[in-house]
């Protein structure tokens, strides 16, 4: 337990995460079942309240796309309905103002580059920031637009 409780002490862990860390620390499985089936009992342990947590700060610090914020959840063990209940109540406009936050600071510190590179440059960020090709495009059309007013 003390070895549970320590895992915790620093974030939130799913239950997948946390029974892995158990059995590595060389914790018999069943004991280790035992210990997260108590964890959840007094709510220390709750794979929906982590993944709602891990998901808003990952939007909110790294910029991410919710398919990046999927595939995160998932590699930590966390249950697809969780993670479609998660994902499901972050606002795609909310995701696009991220996108679009993003690719105007790039936009912006990529003025004195020609325009060719900037777009490539401010494209190969959203990407890998994990946002579609079609909310590109969409970003890319709006500064274009923008370009043409100035």
């Amino acid at each position: 337990m003390d070895c549970a409780l320590h895992a915790l002490a620093p974030r939130a862990r799913s239950r997948s995460e946390l029974h892995d860390h158990l059995i590595k620390r060389g914790v018999e499985a069943e004991v280790a079942v035992g210990i997260l089936d108590s964890l959840e009992l007094q709510g220390l342990l709750n794979d929906l309240e982590f993944a709602k947590l891990w998901a808003e700060s990952r939007q909110r610090q790294k910029k991410l796309s919710k398919r990046v914020i999927s595939s995160e959840l998932r590699q930590k063990g966390v249950a697809q309905d969780i993670i479609d209940e998660v994902l499901s109540e972050v606002d795609d406009e909310d995701e696009y103002a991220i996108a679009f936050a993003l690719a105007e600071k790039k936009y912006r510190a990529s003025s004195n580059l020609a325009p060719d590179v900037a777009y490539r440059r401010i494209s190969s960020l959203l990407a890998r920031k994990g946002f579609g090709h079609q909310m590109m495009a969409r970003i890319m059309n709006q500064l274009r637009l923008g370009d043409e007013q100035l």
